[in-house]
């Protein structure tokens, strides 16, 4: 995997941020369904600790793509052709999803304007997370040069690692999440604090997580959780599904290309495309299917649900990054 080295920047970049991209649409998904049974205080209980995951997860992927550049100046100059670069877009949408995502955080977690402003805030966030991979799409699918980049194939793999690794990122987070309130002794040390409190006690709440809970408002949260983890896994399973019946489809299309999607097919029959594979089954589907069984003892079997959760996580984030170093290892050229 000579070719895959030296892209680790731009795939751990591309893997982490389309991961999070995922993550925002998934948790607004659970924010506006959960809202229709629950009050916004439950949903905001399970779903705003999962927000803090995000952004770390996003700079990290940005700092890793600068060192692709060499030359971090360098980046200026590729924004400057945004009205005809790909490049330049990817960038721009980037730092724009990691801007308002943490504004965003920042209004969600401390209660700052109205829940109107925040959902606005919210799809405009989403718009630019999902223009952002498309925009990676872009970069490789308009390379008419490269057959293997030149296909449908490369948007579902770029969007299936997108849905398939935010359904498993926010269902661990919030399996976690919840483990660790477990954990709390509350007592006397809780503190109940709403919209009304100061912007430093919600701050301080927030990153305690101390807030003390009714048996009704910790009943519900209970439920949204198993709702919520099941929908994930149910969701990470079926783009699951997607991605393994699309890959026999695109190799059988690009060994009928020639020589050269000979060439590049003749990666996907290695062992290292069979062992991407058999972790996206392993993780999204044995585990998966587990993770979704236990969910439905509620918070009782929150150990072995977490870590069926954390596992299932673990093997198919490890998956995508091979898949997405033998996207880069397929690239051969036509004419040149």
């Amino acid at each position: 995997m000579i070719v895959a080295v030296g892209e680790l920047p731009m795939i751990l970049f591309t893997v982490v941020s389309q991961m999070c991209v995922g993550a925002f649409v998934v948790l607004g998904l659970v924010q506006t369904v959960g809202g229709v049974r629950y009050s916004s205080r439950v949903v905001d209980r399970l779903a705003d600790p999962a927000l803090f995951a995000l952004g770390p997860a996003m700079v990290a992927g940005l700092v890793a793509s600068m060192f692709h550049m060499h030359d971090v100046g360098n980046t200026l100059n590729v924004v400057r052709h945004w009205q005809s670069s790909w490049l330049s877009r990817e960038i721009i949408f980037g730092v724009g999803f990691a801007g308002l995502g943490f504004l965003f955080f920042l209004l969600q977690v401390l209660k700052i304007g109205s829940p109107v402003l925040r959902r606005v805030l919210a799809v405009v966030t989403a718009l630019f997370g999902v223009g952002l991979v498309v925009s990676q799409v872009m970069i490789y699918y308009s390379l008419v040069t490269v057959p293997a980049w030149n296909s449908w194939a490369t948007w579902v793999q770029f969007f299936g690692t997108a849905l398939l690794l935010g359904a498993l990122a926010v269902g661990t987070a919030f399996v976690l999440v919840m483990g660790r309130r477990q954990k709390r002794v509350v007592g006397s040390q809780g503190v109940a604090v709403g919209e009304g409190g100061s912007y430093g006690q919600r701050l301080r709440a927030f990153f305690a997580d101390r807030e003390v809970d009714d048996p009704q408002t910790a009943g519900q949260v209970a439920e949204l959780l198993v709702g919520s983890v099941r929908g994930c896994v149910v969701g990470a399973v079926l783009v699951a599904g997607v991605l393994l019946v699309s890959m026999p489809v695109y190799v059988s299309g690009l060994a009928g290309l020639g020589e050269v999607g000979l060439v590049s097919a003749a990666h996907y029959g290695a062992g290292f495309a069979v062992m991407r594979f058999g972790l996206l089954v392993l993780g999204a589907f044995l585990l998966g299917v587990m993770a979704f069984y236990y969910a439905g003892f509620g918070t009782k079997k929150l150990p072995v649900l977490g870590f069926l959760m954390v596992s299932s996580f673990v093997l198919v984030f490890i998956g995508e990054l091979m898949g997405r170093a033998l996207f880069y290892e397929v690239m051969v050229r036509v004419g040149v």
